[in-house]
């Protein structure tokens, strides 16, 4: 009799851990449902992409996102991470808050500001010319075998 509870028990230690995993994992899944549930037109949400943006409409299985002004995208509606409070959504996606760091610097839309130290086009005229090696190619080379009709051998036009 034993033997015989010794080999039932890691069935039932292995039914009891597939209970509680199962159990766990209802307890995620309804509380991702209750989260949605708590959003609404002109919410601020995270994507599990990580996506900020705004909730514009909710369907049956979807959601209409402002992720820029004007700019709408649909998503599933499982695919919503995180509902934010206003406050949090305003500091992440605008800036605004106790952490925002004026002294960061500011990384400009275009590329003019990188191209200020560049010299001008006349300045670059009057630069000195780099020797890079390269020999003058106005000064035509004197072939090796001294024939200067292109021929190797004696023969015309056989190069």
């Amino acid at each position: 009799m034993n033997s015989s509870l010794l080999t039932f028990l890691p069935f039932v230690v292995l039914i009891g851990a597939m209970f509680l995993m199962t159990r766990s994992a209802k307890k995620k899944q309804q509380a991702a449902v209750t989260m949605r549930d708590q959003m609404g037109p002109g919410t601020g949400v995270r994507t599990i992409g990580g996506v900020y943006a705004t909730v514009k409409e909710i369907g049956d299985d979807t959601v209409t996102l402002e992720i820029a002004p004007g700019v709408h995208a649909i998503f599933a509606k499982n695919s919503i991470g995180a509902v934010l409070e206003d406050e949090e959504y305003n500091r992440i996606v605008h800036g605004t808050g106790d952490d925002l760091n004026i002294d960061t610097p500011v990384v400009p839309d275009d590329a003019s500001s990188l191209l200020k130290d560049e010299p001008a086009e006349a300045d670059k005229a009057d630069a000195p010319k780099l020797d890079l090696g390269k020999k003058d190619e106005s000064a035509a080379e004197e072939p090796k075998d001294g024939k200067t009709d292109g021929t190797t051998d004696g023969e015309p036009g056989v190069k």
